[in-house]
């Protein structure tokens, strides 16, 4: 045979995230929840909504779970709840995600602008006070990529000066601080169902969690205009609720949540080994889990050291690994929060994580052989002598047990 003439192995691409995978392993039982809820078209709200709302309560371990259309629309209702509104003051960070901030803009608020810790992303608690003033309604604290927030900090703040806190727990539903669940650590906690969180839906999809019964009624009736009942409307609200089709689905998905964390948590240590391995940890800092957290990984950023980042991100493209900036402008500097009156160089930590910041694929359904040829591409770019060797794999770990 003429080995010459053999062609290559096909190289598979890898995904920054690839929701088929989940889908194939749950097919069998997500397709009969849909079709029930067809069987019965019964499509707005009802008794699924309620069956989902519940589970997720106690999932989170809080007295009430009011679903809505979206994490975006979680955290403006959560403002309205709390009656902030023109003339107040909302403490937030501005590396996140446009909806933290754009949710105070819309509700007529003004977000003031904390800047973050350079190893974990989140608010940097010790700035916080400082930015409190007459006005200061409340604090939204982001728990970035899947690690809470120093939250401990920011209770002895809010409980100081009588302020809420409302949690972005967008990207963290199952992470933990302390032992206790996010969702459970703020006046109200905002989670969204994105299809690429580590709890998604088939669409948008949002979710509020509370201890406090009369913000829960007054949620439950801002997602419908207001409404208490027979067109008899106590607030104006807007039209924002979680559909059955959505909260079976979520449903079906949520009983596996913490079986996916584990998993990515798996893939974050595995890489961890790599990067060590590797002697990559001068030109890369890889996230840091914090000490009484527990971190879900949401995302997988590390920060890419002497400005090498669009290089990695170059070689990356070659070798066909998925990869993704969050994010690549904090929104100080977005243009319609120029109102807000801020400037560059007024926030250097989250400008220069803006810089370096760079994620890489970390869902569930990812081989260890995959994990490997992400590390090889960047140590492909990192120019290292290990680039071309066989990265040696990184042992089972006692968590894999645990799951």
């Amino acid at each position: 045979m003429d080995w010459s003439k053999m062609k290559p192995p096909v190289t598979e691409p890898i995904p920054h995230f690839d929701l088929t995978r989940q889908y194939q392993e749950l097919k069998a039982e997500i397709e009969p929840a849909v079709a029930e809820v067809f069987k019965t078209q019964q499509f707005i709200l009802g008794d699924k909504l309620l069956k989902f709302e519940n589970n997720f309560a106690r999932y989170c371990d809080a007295d009430h779970a009011i679903g809505c259309a979206n994490g975006s629309d979680a955290l403006l209702l959560a403002l309205q709840a709390l009656d902030i509104g023109p003339g107040d003051e909302v403490i937030t960070t501005p590396f996140s995600f446009f909806a933290t901030v754009s949710c105070i803009d819309r509700i007529g608020a003004k977000a003031v602008l904390v800047d973050i810790r350079p190893d974990t992303f989140n608010l940097d608690t010790d700035q916080v006070e400082a930015a409190i003033t007459p006005k200061t309604r409340a604090i939204i604290p982001v728990h970035l990529f899947g690690q809470c927030c120093d939250m401990e900090a920011l209770w002895r703040i809010a409980t100081k000066h009588s302020l809420a806190i409302i949690e972005d727990a967008a990207q963290s539903v199952g992470a933990e601080y302390q032992g206790r669940r996010c969702g459970v650590l703020g006046t109200i906690a905002c989670f969204s169902f994105f299809p690429t969180k580590n709890l998604g839906g088939a669409g948008d999809g949002g979710m509020l969690t509370t201890d406090q019964k009369d913000l829960a009624d007054k949620l439950k009736r801002l997602r419908v205009h207001g409404d208490a009942g027979r067109y008899n409307h106590l607030e104006v609200g807007i039209n924002s609720r979680l559909d059955a089709l959505q909260a079976v689905v979520l449903d079906v998905k949520l009983k596996h949540l913490d079986s996916w964390n584990h998993r990515r948590l798996e893939n974050a240590l595995t890489y961890q080994s790599f990067w060590e391995n590797n002697h990559l940890l001068d030109f890369l800092i890889p996230p840091v889990m914090k000490p009484g957290h527990r971190h879900v990984f949401n995302q997988y950023c590390v920060r890419v050291l002497n400005g090498q980042r669009e290089h990695v991100m170059q070689t990356l493209k070659t070798e066909q690994v998925g990869h993704a900036v969050y994010y690549p402008k904090p929104l100080h500097l977005q243009q319609c929060f120029k109102h807000l009156g801020y400037q560059q160089g007024d926030f250097p930590v989250s400008e220069k994580a803006s810089e370096e910041i760079l994620a890489l694929p970390i869902f569930p359904e990812l081989k260890v052989e995959q994990l490997e040829r992400v590390v090889k591409a960047v140590c492909l770019a990192a120019d290292t002598s290990s680039s071309s060797k066989t990265i040696p794999l990184f042992p089972p770990v006692e968590i894999r047990k645990a799951a």
